[in-house]
């Protein structure tokens, strides 16, 4: 999972983005800036329609429809029409940004109708052990698409093509429902959580049947030639088969893009369960470093002993898989309100993002949210500004202008750590490093003889004294740190400050 030099991810969106239609053509608009300060790869949210068209895309009814065709009170989706998003990606193509669709694949929502079929009550909390005897149940399961009339695929969804819902419209009642038909049952090379942790929502797609998995092969192949994609977000990907994920990468990078790249949401804690998923995929994919950002979390709280940074990158996916590790600090599934809420105190962002923005490992990830802030979603969430205190564009832009070469690290110290890019041969200045969780600080640290007696500033302005440091003739520096926070140091006489320009 190779990615050009220092590329850089920009997840596109937050969860509660403005729904006026006009997404897909602020972030035309915006690209040329982003990509200007360092982001080649571009995450947009799911723009097919869903069963709310002002919904966010997760709700998925139509994977055909990305904002054509007139169904659900709607032509456009929330993000725009087809046509802005087309817009959108000639936009990206001309800048030479990829783009990463993020593919719902695990589910479908808003039937069109009901149909009647044979289902048995499972244990939500063990839904491999049934609770009662089958039944007959009505389940919101036909989709017939009307509205795109077989447009692009005449594939129509019934009761047979899933395998678990969650409403009996019979009895107007609510649990989970394992389908019963010939060869059907969860699939088996899935998260273990709660038994078997296929069924995740509404309608779960029955991904062993043969009709299903080819008018979805045909949507990825469709897809991503119609848009020139450069890659997708697998979403739920512990909530459905791990084999046809694979088939499915494999149908795509066969028929519409070979570099096709793939970021596969596996959520868990657990190191050696994303380690398993990844070995299940043969390693053809990345995977969100959860772990790592659970270690940024309560890095982030602890005080005193036990806030030692030490072993920040311990049981990562970056740690010990970097180019298969998608490395971030928050998404729009971990923002406050959301189910997988994850919350990295506020001082503490500006560390973590230095950790993942400016180290060699990973294929990091930046949230719109901390970008630019995030919108109320009720009276319960406040808007939130940019994160960092407005430092996190320097910070992509030192990605972009110093982060490369050899790295040496200074993990010597609880609360003070730091590390040294050496440069390479287009990129010469390399950068220091230096992360503090508490008090003011110092470390001495090597950046080369050949920076013998030149003078190294901080491009965060992380301490005000001195406000230049100079390495001495062996090619090691002092670099001092302020308290409770990051500090990026490079050679003043290459620092190209006029470079460094505001989104």
């Amino acid at each position: 999972m190779h990615a050009p030099e220092n590329s850089l991810i920009l997840q596109a969106f937050e969860w509660h983005m403005p729904a006026d239609r006009r997404y897909w053509r602020r972030l035309e608009h915006a690209l040329p800036g982003l990509k200007a300060i360092g982001f080649d790869r571009l995450w947009i949210p799911p723009g097919c329609k869903g069963m709310d068209p002002l919904g966010n895309g997760y709700d998925i009814y139509d994977l055909y429809d990305l904002g054509e065709f007139d169904q659900k009170g709607a032509t456009a989706t929330k993000w725009g029409t087809k046509q802005e998003l087309e817009a959108l990606m000639r936009e990206a193509q001309h800048l030479g940004v990829a783009v990463y669709w993020d593919a719902v694949l695990n589910h479908k929502a808003g039937a069109d109708h009901v149909e009647r079929f044979t289902a048995v009550p499972v244990d939500p909390k063990q839904r491999t052990a049934e609770i009662s005897k089958p039944i007959q149940v009505d389940g919101w399961v036909g989709f017939d698409f009307h509205g795109r009339n077989n447009a692009y695929s005449a594939m129509k969804y019934h009761w047979h093509h899933f395998s678990g819902i969650d409403w009996d419209d019979m009895r107007k009642k609510g649990g989970i429902y394992k389908i019963l038909g010939p060869n059907k049952d969860w699939a088996s090379d899935v998260s273990t959580e709660n038994g078997n942790y296929d069924y995740l929502m509404f309608a779960d797609l029955d991904l062993s049947h043969p009709e299903v998995r080819q008018d979805l092969l045909h949507w990825g192949t469709w897809i991503t030639t119609a848009l020139s994609l450069g890659g997708m977000r697998l979403d739920a990907a512990k909530h459905f088969s791990s084999g046809f994920q694979r088939a499915f990468v494999e149908h795509v990078r066969a028929t519409a893009n070979p570099d096709f790249f793939v970021m596969a949401e596996y959520w868990t804690g657990d190191i050696r369960a994303l380690l398993g998923y990844l070995e299940q995929m043969d390693e053809t994919v990345a995977a969100y470093d959860v772990p790592l950002l659970g270690n940024f979390s309560r890095a982030s709280y602890r005080k005193g002993a036990a806030a030692d940074l030490r072993g920040i990158l311990q049981n990562t996916l970056v740690q010990q898989k970097p180019n298969h590790a998608v490395t971030f600090v928050a998404n729009h599934d971990t923002q406050p309100g959301q189910m997988l809420e994850t919350p990295v105190e506020p001082s503490f962002k500006l560390l973590a993002y230095a950790l993942i923005l400016l180290r060699k490992e990973g294929h990091p990830c930046v949230f719109y949210g901390d970008l630019y802030g995030t919108r109320p979603n009720s009276q319960h969430h406040r808007t939130t500004p940019p994160a960092c205190n407005g430092k996190l564009p320097i910070l992509i832009q030192a990605r972009k202008l110093y982060a490369y070469g050899e790295q040496q690290d200074y993990f010597d110290h609880p609360n003070c750590i730091g590390f040294v890019r050496y440069g390479n041969s287009s990129h010469a200045c390399g950068l220091v490093c230096l992360l503090s969780n508490a008090g003011p600080a110092q470390k001495q640290m090597y950046v080369g003889s050949r920076h013998a007696n030149t003078e190294w500033v901080d491009l965060l302005q992380a301490t005000t004294v001195p406000t230049t440091i100079t390495i001495d003739r062996h090619g090691y520096g002092v670099f001092p740190i302020g308290a409770m926070t990051a500090g990026v140091w490079v050679p003043l006489a290459g620092q190209g400050q006029e470079s460094f320009q505001a989104l």
